[in-house]
């Protein structure tokens, strides 16, 4: 138990001085992203699970992405710089990617809560490991 807190605390300070880099770089817009990637990731599943739109084998999918974000454990540890959060980037990735083919992107961008920006690259990259290659639209297009 002990090494799961020093780990998360480990985690909060890596994340915070990632922060403050970006701060201090001038780089406010990332900075805010950067805090408020998780929870509004978070936002997002939980309010596409109770949207209609949404059908019951995406919102299984959702749920199961939601504990995987939320879960301290995690295939690579959080604070390695740069890769840590990659496994929860590759789960929502994924997930959104079912969620945008099954309910259609107009249902992601209206529970999103931040920067339509951030969304239009997670959806691009969720994109991007389709096997066909046909063009997709993003959102706001």
């Amino acid at each position: 138990m002990r090494w799961f807190l020093i780990a998360g605390l480990a985690m909060v300070a890596l994340w915070l001085i990632a922060v403050l880099v970006l701060l201090w770089l001038g780089r406010k817009t990332l900075a805010r992203e950067l805090i408020t990637l998780l929870p509004n990731l978070l936002r997002l599943f939980r309010g596409l699970l109770g949207d209609e739109r949404v059908p019951r084998s995406s919102k299984a999918l959702l749920l199961v992405g939601a504990v995987w974000l939320a879960s301290p454990i995690d295939l690579i540890p959080e604070f390695l710089p740069g890769i840590g959060p990659l496994d929860d980037a590759v789960v929502a990735g994924l997930v959104l990617r079912h969620v945008v083919k099954r309910a259609g992107p107009d249902t992601v961008k209206d529970h999103w809560r931040g920067d339509p920006r951030t969304l239009n690259v997670i959806l691009r990259v969720a994109r991007a490991t389709q096997t066909d290659r046909s063009p997709r639209r993003t959102v706001g297009e």
